[in-house]
């Protein structure tokens, strides 16, 4: 089950906030647990077990690192969590791939098992292990109930796709959160704008993204340059639209029911330098690694050798948390080039507009880089990119496919910049003083939730209905 189905909206969620809401105070923490455990079951009840058992053994390690009378025997149970949840994600997400890559090189094991990644196990591992850190840093106390620290990992807004929550940053509405008309507005208001985007923007991107650059078919041999340029674009916008729409959705979903999430995306292709899109993009994956690899392994304050490894070890492992494939590490290894390079030649001295477009442009053939699996692939679309592709400079389908979008493009842009978060504020400044101002505005902050929630359903009823295709020309 995803956020953006009407199962989800329409019976879980419906059903979750009236029974949240009827229950007395004291229940409404077990509620959210036995329905985030429903949520997660939904997709693989047998994973619960993996996900509870986790969490078991996160909760006792912490209590040992908090209890532990030296500083061996809380050392010895943070690398005990390290290897137990660290070793079930290598299995679970990693070990087809390399059992695959083995046979290939040494004929053995002749049968590779085919096993089922988890739902949502990259990110509750994660999140396990930084409570744990934390604990072992003394930056939060070891939680003594187990089934709030099951709450905090399984947590339905983000146990799927993120952002990544920090114990810290919730540890707190887990024992005490008081939620206000303003949070639930503003909840609601998040998780429509969320759903918005992902159905009716990221959805029909990714269609016309599929139509040019399709994965796995021989139709992308033939594709032309404008076909391939075109469908990456398309690519490039879907694939922010989507993550960031998830997020905005899990923060408000949270939200409403007084869970304060910090924001994980921050209008990343806005970014002046690639440095400064990693600040602005997937912020709770780029924090955990800068504050638990990272630094650990010494940051910025080591010789410049020392400096390389760490880096290099950070992004080794950011391509690999997002798939088991060698053009996501090749993905990851690609922006640490460009970083370095920004350290070490570019520095400070390229104007910023300039710094802007070589930013976007760098960002834009890492995502061909994480678009395609397979080599053989991915040489095709770059060759085909720089016209030796043998397509043509452009073809009717690529044709159709811009003149059936070219307003989708215009409006995804448009959302991938902050502009209708400065349009909101001017307007909003303006209502001082001008109760015709307030009205409108009142009238639009009002209508906004309601007219974003009536069209993704629409968009959900109508699977690949999309609505800007009746602005063509």
């Amino acid at each position: 089950m995803v956020f953006s189905s009407l199962v989800f909206l329409f019976v879980f969620l419906a059903l979750h906030l009236f029974v949240y809401a009827i229950v007395p105070e004291r229940a409404k923490n077990p509620v959210l647990l036995v329905s985030s455990l429903i949520f997660y079951a939904w997709g693989g009840p047998r994973y619960v077990v993996l996900l509870m058992g986790e969490t078991a053994a996160s909760w006792l390690f912490a209590l040992m690192i908090q209890y532990a009378p030296t500083q061996a025997r809380r050392r010895a149970a943070l690398v005990g969590e390290c290897v137990v949840l660290l070793g079930l994600l290598a299995f679970f997400k990693y070990a087809t791939w390399v059992l695959g890559m083995v046979q290939g090189v040494f004929g053995v094991p002749a049968d590779i098992p085919q096993i089922v990644l988890p739902i949502g196990i990259s990110f509750y591992t994660f999140q396990l292990i930084s409570y744990v850190c934390d604990v072992y840093r003394g930056k939060v106390e070891a939680q003594p109930a187990y089934w709030k620290l099951l709450l905090y990992s399984s947590l339905f807004h983000q146990c799927i796709a993120g952002p990544i929550v920090r114990y810290q940053t919730v540890a707190n509405e887990i024992e005490h959160r008081r939620v206000t008309r303003t949070d639930r507005y503003a909840g609601v208001r998040r998780f429509c704008v969320g759903l918005a985007k992902k159905t009716l923007l990221a959805n029909a991107c990714a269609a016309a993204a599929d139509a040019l650059v399709p994965v796995g078919s021989d139709a992308l041999a033939g594709q032309s340059v404008a076909g391939y340029w075109l469908g990456m674009l398309f690519y490039m916008l879907q694939i922010y639209l989507d993550f960031s729409a998830y997020s905005d959705m899990a923060i408000g979903l949270g939200r409403m029911i007084g869970f304060h999430y910090l924001e994980n995306f921050d209008h990343p292709y806005l970014a002046s330098s690639v440095q400064d899109f990693w600040r602005r993009w997937h912020i709770s994956l780029s924090s955990f690694f800068r504050d638990y690899v990272y630094i650990p392994l010494g940051g910025s304050r080591c010789s410049i050798p020392a400096y390389v490894r760490n880096m290099a070890v950070v992004w080794f492992l950011t391509g690999l948390w997002h798939g088991a494939s060698w053009n996501y590490i090749l993905w990851g290894l690609y922006f640490l080039v460009f970083l370095l390079l920004e350290r070490f030649v570019i520095r400070d001295h390229m104007p910023k507009v300039l710094g802007h477009l070589c930013a976007l442009l760098v960002v834009y053939f890492g995502w061909v880089l994480f678009r395609f699996e397979d080599f053989g692939e991915l040489a095709t679309v770059v060759k085909g990119m720089i016209g030796f592709g043998g397509g043509g400079l452009t073809n009717l389908s690529a044709q159709t496919v811009l003149l059936q979008n070219v307003f989708l493009v215009l409006v995804s842009i448009v959302a991938c910049t902050d502009v209708g978060v400065r349009l909101r504020k001017w307007l909003y400044g303006r209502t001082r003083g001008n109760n015709v101002v307030l009205a409108v505005f009142g009238v639009i902050e009002a209508a906004t939730p309601p007219v974003l929630l009536v069209l993704s359903v629409i968009a959900l009823a109508g699977a690949s209905y999309n609505p800007f295709i009746y602005f063509q020309f």
